[in-house]
């Protein structure tokens, strides 16, 4: 069988990358993080929107290119290789493709065009204190024709960049999930600091009023929209966390060549070829469970138990792969002036966003046992 990407993924994900080296350098990621502010890179954002590559799961009528989650997972992979200050997977994944799926005609008339040419950010604010993202207790007050939003969500990927929320809320008939405008009266936002400088906010809700047109699908079945989100999601981050890892290793492997000790490079040193070795073994089992759970949405297939597997990977071995690196770095690996710490941080980031791998092998026994 053949395993490889046709000639138009390869062209997509081709573009993907030359648009992320040429744009998202050390140099250009470092100004940005100095400069004090969000870490948002607009001008890269435009760029990749310009090119199509926000759109790539966009039906072609809303003016995207009409692809699907396999050729989304392999441009997360180049957007990680690069960790670029972009929120894609935010727009891309947990926006754009439950609006895809669960929006009204209306919804995807007036939503999708903007988030396929990167003019709209989305995100999804799914996340609270000691609950499950399927059973929110922020809720959702019938009043009139519409609703009115109370309570809070933690740790919202992008909501200072985004302008439109997907929100679930607790209703007298279940879950609902809800499009809000960010900037919409009764929100407000508690910023946070995280060791990685991804943007992200807690996002208050007070007396947000909504109406019957902002419900996300039907008004009892937000809970499988939010499982949704959150197995698309993982697979996502499995797939950006490939490329941190593929990049890790090879600024890695580079150095090791490079760095010297008693007259010779340290990749000679029997101990720190072991070392690398493993961890290229970890890194192909990432690359290649991510990609199968791609595949697996991608091709419409049963998929749960392929993320749980590629988020457990992404998580165990791709924590393996970054402390490997930032060992065989020694002290030039936590220098902030060399790219390496910029993936390690990342990796952490993203090892505990939806759960880490104690989580998924839970979610995974359960699926077998099932």
């Amino acid at each position: 069988m053949d395993f490889s990407y046709s000639q138009d993924q390869q062209a997509l994900i081709g573009l993907a990358e030359q648009i992320l080296t040429e744009k998202a350098t050390h140099e250009s990621i470092r100004a940005i993080e100095r400069g004090g502010g969000l870490r948002f890179d607009a001008a890269l954002w435009k760029a990749l929107g310009e090119a199509g590559l926000v759109g790539v799961a966009v039906p072609e009528e809303f003016g995207g290119v009409g692809m699907g989650f396999l050729e989304l997972g392999a441009i997360l992979e180049k957007v990680g290789k690069t960790v670029a200050p972009v929120p894609y997977l935010e727009t891309t994944v947990l926006a754009g493709m439950p609006i895809a799926e669960f929006g009204t005609a209306a919804q995807k008339q007036a939503l999708l065009p903007g988030i396929a040419s990167g003019e709209l950010i989305g995100t999804a604010a799914i996340l609270e204190e000691l609950r499950e993202p399927e059973d929110p207790a922020l809720t959702a007050r019938a009043e009139g024709a519409g609703h009115v939003l109370d309570g809070t969500k933690i740790a919202v990927r992008a909501a200072q960049i985004a302008g439109k929320l997907l929100v679930p809320a607790r209703t007298d008939k279940g879950v609902t999930v809800f499009l809000v405008d960010r900037d919409a009266e009764g929100v407000s936002l508690t910023e946070l600091t995280t060791t990685s400088g991804q943007p992200e906010a807690d996002v208050h809700f007070n007396g947000v009023r909504v109406s019957a047109d902002d419900i996300l699908g039907d008004l009892d079945g937000g809970a499988a929209i939010v499982e949704r989100i959150v197995l698309l999601g993982n697979a996502a981050l499995s797939a950006f966390a490939a490329g941190i890892c593929d990049e890790a290793l090879a600024m890695t492997a580079e150095y090791t060549k490079t760095r010297k000790q008693f007259d010779q490079p340290i990749a000679m040193f029997q101990a720190v070829g072991h070392r690398v070795a493993d961890a290229y073994i970890d890194a192909e089992a990432v690359r290649l469970a991510a990609r199968q759970a791609a595949w697996c949405i991608g091709a419409g297939r049963p998929s749960a138990e392929a993320v749980a597997v590629a988020k457990y990977y992404a998580s165990a071995a791709g924590d393996r792969i970054v402390h490997a690196a930032q060992h065989l770095h020694g002290g030039v690996g936590v220098d902030r002036d060399y790219p390496l710490h910029r993936f390690f941080l990342a990796s952490r980031h993203l090892q505990l966003t939806f759960g880490g791998e104690t989580r998924h092998l839970q979610d995974l026994g359960r699926l077998i046992a099932g």
